[in-house]
């Protein structure tokens, strides 16, 4: 029942299937986002693990962090009332597998936040991320143009996410983690399908 709640949190936000295919529909109220993410918690991922493992969910924080400081902009600039509500039903969730991830680190007795150092991330790329003077950008940005710059830079953000959880999927050791990491990717595409079709009007 718990990971039954669990799958139905990540992916209920856009009422979306994974694929994109279903019709699209409004996110649902987040309290009932937050009612369904207490099952969060509660999913524990066992001690065996490996680099791969720590690794993504240490670039995950500190990517979902940056994704929690863009959606709390949108929800107080939007102007499409979808996208607010979009943006709050992401902040439950990322909340929500923000502290989970982090209390997986701890478990393990890794650090919680990534090492930035660039030779740590060639092998895949670079650290996944956005960049700090874009995320502050949205705070500036002409109100008639913001919805259109965040769902651009958000989709490309959103992207990452999935690309990390690819990583995961193939070289990751912990079962519940790698579980996740196809969540985050299946959910991700969602919220994708669901802003192009915001941008698209």
């Amino acid at each position: 029942m718990k990971r039954r709640l669990l799958g139905l949190m990540i992916v209920a936000p856009l009422a979306l299937g994974a694929c994109g295919t279903a019709p699209s529909s409004a996110p649902p109220p987040a309290s009932q986002a937050t009612v369904a993410a207490e099952a969060v918690a509660e999913i524990k991922a066992g001690d065996e693990h490996n680099e791969t493992d720590v690794m993504f969910l240490q670039m995950l924080v500190f990517h979902q962090k940056q994704g929690l400081e863009m959606t709390s902009t949108a929800m107080k600039r939007a102007k499409n009332p979808e996208l607010k509500t979009l943006a709050q039903a992401i902040q439950v969730t990322e909340k929500d597998e923000l502290a989970m991830m982090q209390s997986w680190l701890s478990g393990w007795g890794a650090d919680t936040e990534v090492d930035k150092a660039p030779s740590l991330h060639a092998d895949h790329g670079g650290l996944p991320g956005t960049g700090a003077a874009e995320i502050k950008a949205l705070t500036t940005v002409k109100a008639a143009s913001f919805d259109t710059a965040f769902l651009n830079l958000f989709l490309a953000h959103q992207h990452q996410a999935m690309e990390m959880s690819k990583i995961e999927t193939a070289g990751g050791k912990n079962e519940e983690t790698k579980k996740f990491a196809d969540r985050v990717k299946q959910s991700r595409q969602g919220e994708i399908q669901q802003m192009l079709k915001l941008m698209n009007g």
